[in-house]
């Protein structure tokens, strides 16, 4: 007899609202992957890097060159240094260096603050470490946070805060006067910052993403993670990066090597190449801008009430013009009967209900536009 680890765990959210979009053969706008192909000067680099024979383990920590160019990025979008021989590391997608990461600082008993609605591997992550999550909810609507509050529950074993910004469900960022906030309560109170970044090259209306890197303070405390997959399009490839201090590195080095030991190696050697062109992450605001512009256009006269997203391939609408249902009962009506498929935010908040379905915009203009037609007609 097994005693699961996870007693709570259900099915993610995202595999049963796809698998039901599968099932009634609906437009899927829940899961957050593109549908539209992998630019084909990288699907190159990965053939070539294939048949070049770059196909044995990588070094653990990942390959020099990417590592490298990870560092370059960073000091260009950031102004700061990571170096790429002991602070940096490649992992299978960002989920693997959250999980990572937590696994490396936090003990049985230790407590790590969450804010909700969030990503669904972050209360997991902490259980299986032994610790456990504090979760504090978001003001509503506009996804704000309370730093009084969270300076309340803070406490002797209080160990971590996570952030995510840009932030997924709800697409809103931290602004510098946040990250002021957030930096004095970790080095006050000595915590460790773990910070979720894979949005950070989709931000809109010429704002610009903060990193935890920018803030000397903040920098020397925090795990900050990134992912290949959502900046290129190449969610399937399971690629990402970690950067923190050494000495913090030295720790993550020690776990991640016995979870996976090393990363895809000619996918590195494509992308290290792939991001030798600056341009190639800095224009993704601006395409997908676009998506997010012609979506909310193309919905403008629907009974759905919505507040532009500030970054990440999301869009929350809420329905309750629409519809008195609970956000998972009607995200399945629309499935159903009406051939759409989106993610109820609710259940990454504890159960809190606002009425608010997450649509992904990443997706082929054609299918933005039979989506917004569909939302139209309700």
């Amino acid at each position: 007899m097994i005693t699961s680890k996870l007693p709570q765990v259900t099915p993610s959210i995202f595999s049963v609202m796809s698998s039901l979009a599968h099932e009634y053969q609906a437009l899927n706008l829940s899961q957050g992957f593109p549908s539209f192909p992998v630019d084909a000067q990288l699907k190159e680099l990965h053939i070539k890097a294939i048949t070049d024979d770059k196909n044995q383990y990588a070094p653990m920590s990942g390959l020099p060159m990417l590592r490298e160019a990870i560092s370059i990025m960073t000091q260009k979008l950031h102004k700061t240094f990571y170096n790429p021989a002991n602070e940096i590391c490649i992992t299978a997608g960002a989920t693997q260096a959250i999980f990572t990461a937590i696994q490396t600082v936090v003990h049985r008993g230790d407590e790590v603050i969450v804010f909700t609605p969030a990503y669904d591997c972050y209360i997991p992550a902490i259980e299986l470490a032994g610790g456990k999550a504090i979760e504090i909810p978001m003001n509503l609507p506009d996804f704000t946070i309370d730093w009084n509050i969270v300076e309340v529950r803070i406490n002797n074993k209080t160990r971590m805060i996570m952030i995510n910004t840009p932030h997924n469900p709800s697409g809103s960022m931290l602004s510098h006067e946040d990250m002021l906030q957030l930096q004095d309560l970790i080095v006050t109170h000595d915590l460790f910052l773990l910070s979720d970044e894979v949005y950070e090259h989709i931000v809109f209306d010429q704002q610009e993403h903060l990193s935890a890197s920018r803030y000397p303070g903040l920098k020397e405390r925090s795990f900050i993670t990134g992912s290949f997959g959502k900046t290129f399009h190449i969610t399937g490839w399971k690629i990402g990066y970690c950067l923190a201090p050494k000495a913090m590195m030295e720790e993550f080095y020690k776990i991640h090597q016995y979870l996976v030991f090393c990363i895809n190696h000619p996918a590195q050697v494509a992308i290290a190449q792939y991001i030798q062109e600056e341009q190639r992450y800095l224009s993704l605001g601006s395409f997908y801008q676009k998506k997010r512009d012609l979506f909310l256009h193309s919905i403008q006269d629907s009974k759905f009430s919505f507040k532009p997203t500030q970054g990440s391939y999301f869009q929350l609408l809420n329905y309750s013009a629409l519809s008195n249902e609970a956000d998972v009962d009607y995200a399945r009506t629309l499935t159903i009967e009406h051939k759409i498929a989106s993610i109820p935010i609710s259940v990454f908040m504890n159960g809190t209900d606002p009425k608010m379905l997450r649509f992904c915009f990443a997706k082929e203009d054609h299918e933005i536009i039979k989506a917004a037609q569909i939302l139209n007609s309700l």
